[in-house]
């Protein structure tokens, strides 16, 4: 069982309200530092096309529309 340790988003506020991850057996695993009780497990190919997804703004139109 090979775990790393959490590693906190370079864009964290200074309020340590961030999101963190690392990798625990072939997982990548994500939280946010103030409910760490919570964890999300992915793969890291879903993990990368995430983030590659992020990237290119896929989900740009989530952050723009209003709560209903």
């Amino acid at each position: 069982m090979s775990n790393t340790n959490w590693q906190k988003s370079s864009y964290c506020a200074s309020n340590d309200e961030c999101i963190e991850v690392r990798t625990a057996n072939g997982l990548v695993e994500l939280r946010e530092s103030d409910t760490d009780g919570i964890i999300v497990r992915t793969t890291p190919t879903k993990f990368a096309a995430f983030l590659q997804g992020a990237k290119a703004g896929e989900f740009d139109h989530h952050a723009n529309s209003t709560a209903r």
